[in-house]
């Protein structure tokens, strides 16, 4: 797509409030040109096919064919960039379209909530000028690639960083599946996780790291001493931090500002985790639209830490990791899949693109 042209975007869901909603959201956007709407699964194909959008919004819940249904035939077609939009009593289901190959989600609007329907809209536009930072093809790979349950590594290996930090955004579920699903076993340091992510949804996504990896997941209440393989995800709409309580050192759940760029923030989380944790401490930037965990690497950096960037041969979105790579403060560029092992070694003895520091 080139700088200038209008994201194409196909609105489907066969609620003709929601449908009317979105494109009015979508329609305040001078970069976004509403191509067509679908009412049911089967004349959303068609028109998919016709209209060759630049992304389609879903509603997993519709008539004649379903949204997963759909999903997989897209990527076997015409391989397209699909935000799922579901309510959040779908949040199994919008996993599972993840995992088919869906890019992103959004919480469905709701009738009579004005200010939730504000906020809605000003994450779908930025969620949709992101667009043109996606690589589908890297979206295709993910789904073609062996599930991370069949390809786990074998045991930990010294020396190893006590605690893990993850900040991540579009793409970021799939990656984090995948890398801490790569471990054999729990390996002896703790995991925490900000994942931009609507509220309501980030409960079950610890819940399915849960329950898909072997290490204990979590959605982080606050006051949690972080454990040797257990992973706590930062809960929607709120910043995971760390704070001293007496000799302890816990997690701090705090709600969003309306200043507030990105929520959860890795900044925030990598930060106060550097303070904490010094050169025991290793953060990661994962695939994402944006710039979160820039400054939050360079505090890493300064307190002893190391840092790893996903590198765009991986990255869906390399706009988080490519900034970070700018900041001078990152030690490795790796794929996805040198990631856990990276975990392992601590960094020692890992390859990875040499760094230098860019001009921002």
């Amino acid at each position: 797509m080139k700088p200038r042209e209008l994201i194409r975007v196909l609105v489907i869901d066969d609620s003709a409030f929601s449908r009317q909603t979105i494109m009015r959201m979508l329609r305040t956007s001078p970069l976004v040109d509403v191509v067509g709407v679908a009412r049911d699964g089967e004349e959303a194909l068609r028109k998919t096919l016709e209209l060759e959008p630049d992304l389609v919004t879903l509603d997993l819940e519709m008539p004649r064919m379903d949204g997963f249904t759909f999903l997989r035939l897209v990527m076997s077609k015409r391989p397209t960039p699909v935000m799922v939009i579901s309510g959040r009593a779908g949040e199994e289901d919008v996993f599972k379209a993840l995992d088919l190959g869906a890019v992103d989600f959004l919480a469905k609007p709701m009738p009579h909530a004005t200010p939730e329907l504000e906020s809605i809209q000003q994450e779908l536009i930025r969620k949709v000028h992101a667009i043109r930072e996606l690589r589908i093809d890297k979206v295709r790979d993910r789904i073609r690639s062996v599930p991370p349950v069949l390809a786990r590594l074998g045991g930990a290996v010294s020396p190893i960083p006590s605690m893990v930090v993850i900040g991540s955004s579009t793409g970021g579920p799939a990656a984090l599946m995948q890398i801490l699903g790569a471990f054999a076993a729990p390996p002896p340091c703790a995991f925490l996780v900000a994942q931009h992510m609507p509220r309501g949804f980030t409960r079950g996504f610890a819940e399915r790291l849960d329950r898909l990896t072997p290490l204990s997941a979590n959605e982080a209440e606050g006051g949690e001493r972080p454990e040797p393989g257990s992973v706590l995800v930062a809960p929607g709409g709120h910043h995971l931090e760390l704070e001293s309580r007496g000799s302890e050192i816990v997690t701090r759940v705090t709600p969003n500002g309306p200043s507030d760029k990105y929520t959860p923030s890795a900044d925030r989380l990598f930060e106060t985790a550097a303070k904490h944790f010094g050169s025991d401490l290793l953060a990661i930037v994962l695939t994402g639209m944006g710039d979160d965990g820039r400054r939050g690497v360079t505090r890493v950096k300064e307190a002893g830490g190391s840092v790893i960037a996903e590198s765009e041969e991986s990255a869906v979105i390399f706009g988080m990791p490519q900034q970070a790579i700018r900041t001078g403060a990152v030690d490795r560029v790796l794929a996805l899949s040198e990631i856990p092992a990276a975990i392992q070694s601590g960094l020692s003895g890992v390859s990875g693109a040499p760094i230098r520091k860019e001009m921002s």
